[in-house]
């Protein structure tokens, strides 16, 4: 049987053109960690959450092998990192403060991960992997709604000039930011930076609107 790939399924949500468009996106199930700091500190609590983010979702996956499949399972990729982002006081957001971002960094996760799953999840890799902490990790559902999204090619630090596009986009169109505190800045890793030339990566860039 074909594995699912989410970005080729819903390549609306994960293949973006490079001009800006509107979407609303529905609700999805996540494992998330919340943190704060410096996402290129490589002792930071970004780089150890990514850890925990794979290391959970890779135990969701192989579960079958070991007979423990969650009810209703099926293959499939595991979908691409994300993370939303901001920074605490300030509405609008700065890639120059990245000692000062917040984050909520996350993997989306297939329809059947429920609790249960979760749990058992956090108990095999706390046996594999006991250095990592599980403490901060969450099975939560998101529901983004209204955006403008557009694909970003090329280095993290140059996404400025992608929002800039965004920015245009919405004000062409009528549409005022939303950001919250339950809708950030966000951007999905389709590339791996340490196989990707810098100048080739691609991220989705996502920012929330209204009417």
């Amino acid at each position: 049987m074909e594995k699912l790939d989410y970005k080729k399924k819903f390549k609306e949500l994960y293949q973006p053109k490079q001009t800006p468009s509107m979407i609303d996106v529905p609700e999805m199930k996540f494992i998330m960690i919340d943190g704060s700091g410096d996402p290129n500190d490589k002792d930071g609590e970004y780089q150890a959450a990514v850890k925990t983010l794979y290391a959970l979702s890779y135990a969701i996956k192989m579960m079958q092998k070991s007979g423990n499949a969650p009810q209703d399972y099926f293959e499939y990729v595991v979908p691409p990192l994300e993370g939303l982002w901001w920074l605490a006081n300030q509405a609008e957001f700065d890639y120059s403060s990245k000692s000062k971002f917040y984050w909520t960094s996350m993997i989306r996760q297939p329809e059947f991960v429920n609790d249960e799953a979760f749990n058992s999840a956090c108990e095999i890799t706390a046996k594999k992997k006991p250095q990592l902490d599980l403490s901060k990790a969450r099975l939560s559902a998101f529901r983004e709604g209204l955006c403008v999204q557009c694909m970003h090619i090329g280095s993290f630090d140059s996404e400025p000039e992608t929002l800039g596009r965004i920015k245009a986009f919405m004000a062409e169109n009528g549409l005022q930011s939303d950001l919250s505190d339950t809708r950030r800045h966000h951007e999905i890793y389709l590339s791996d930076p340490r196989k990707v030339d810098i100048e080739k990566m691609k991220t989705v860039l996502r920012h929330p609107v209204k009417r």
